[in-house]
């Protein structure tokens, strides 16, 4: 029902910090930050077991960054897997437990955490094992 939906909704503003108005402000109108958190709430209200992020944090500010970084830790800490498509390496290296680095539409190379450099990224991206 209507009201159940506007409560869920705006516990979801709560939980992820979005910054509005009210509940009726439009989206658009919102920063990009806050505009990337209402499409990630909208994602996580049907509790998904793996998310697709595709350059989750491009054209927003430090601080928003900041609060994503924190959902994305908060979330697999719950047990959610999330799938990092991200072009940024500093983004990469400290978010990512396992990295996949495609060239030409093919895995290049797997790396762990722990094995996974800028300069090995690189080198795998430009084809280079």
């Amino acid at each position: 029902d209507a009201q159940r939906e506007r409560a869920a909704i705006a516990e979801m503003v709560q939980a992820l910090q979005i910054k509005i108005q009210s509940l009726e402000q439009e989206v658009q109108t919102l920063s990009g930050g806050n505009q990337q958190k209402v499409i990630l709430a909208k994602w996580m209200m049907i509790s998904p077991k793996v998310l697709l992020l595709d350059e989750p944090t491009a054209g927003i500010d430090v601080g928003a960054k900041y609060e994503i970084y924190n959902l994305m830790n908060r979330w697999t800490a719950e047990g959610k897997s999330i799938l990092l498509i991200t072009s940024e390496l500093p983004e990469l290296l400290a978010m990512a437990d396992r990295i996949l680095v495609l060239h030409r539409g093919q895995v290049m190379q797997e790396f762990s955490r722990e094995e996974a450099s800028q300069e090995n990224i690189l080198q795998a991206a430009m084809g280079r094992r």
